[in-house]
């Protein structure tokens, strides 16, 4: 699919992301690789959502979270379980909201202009990782937020193989020598 690019009307944020999730699916449609689509749905939420200043996936190693796709400012590369807004939503295993950053604990600033973020877990058999997304407009995020970016998140997961580790790819063979 080719994106041109188009404006979503997010007065009424229930029809903006009922618009955004036909726009996800069709970019998804064919793909099936967990990086290829978390960098374009990465892509297609900071482009169609307003005031945000992040949006991007952090995947589940081990004990940590690790940066993966995403669009913003350079971002903070692993996150412990249990730590910061993502750590807490994966340990949790729940989306949260928070509309003022400096009034969560521990929260970890990789963008010092993030006042608001929103945190969805990705959870299929397993817990994969979190779709993160930060604004510098305190209270950004609602209700309306989290159910429409947990039907996006939805459709990413099930677009994407998530049976295999992110970032296992396949063993190149040595360089031979002459």
């Amino acid at each position: 699919m080719t994106y041109s690019g188009k404006h979503y009307d997010f007065e009424d944020k229930r029809r903006g992301y009922r618009q955004l999730a036909l726009d996800l699916q069709g970019l998804l449609a064919g793909e099936s690789d967990l990086i290829a689509n978390a960098a374009n749905t990465a892509a297609l939420l900071f482009d169609a959502l307003p005031a945000i200043n992040w949006a991007g996936f952090y995947f589940l190693r081990g004990e940590e979270l690790v940066v993966g796709p995403f669009q913003g400012k350079p971002a903070c590369v692993r996150i412990a379980l249990g730590r910061g807004v993502c750590g807490t939503a994966a340990l949790q295993r729940t989306t949260i909201v928070v509309p003022d950053v400096r009034e969560f604990p521990g929260h970890i600033a990789c963008d010092g202009a993030s006042r608001s973020e929103i945190v969805v877990p990705l959870l299929g058999e397993r817990l994969l990782g979190v779709l993160d997304l930060d604004s510098p407009r305190p209270g950004r995020f609602d209700d309306e937020d989290a159910r429409g970016l947990a039907r996006l998140a939805a459709l990413f997961l099930a677009a994407s193989r998530t049976n295999e580790p992110c970032g296992s790819l396949p063993r190149a063979d040595p360089p031979r020598t002459p």
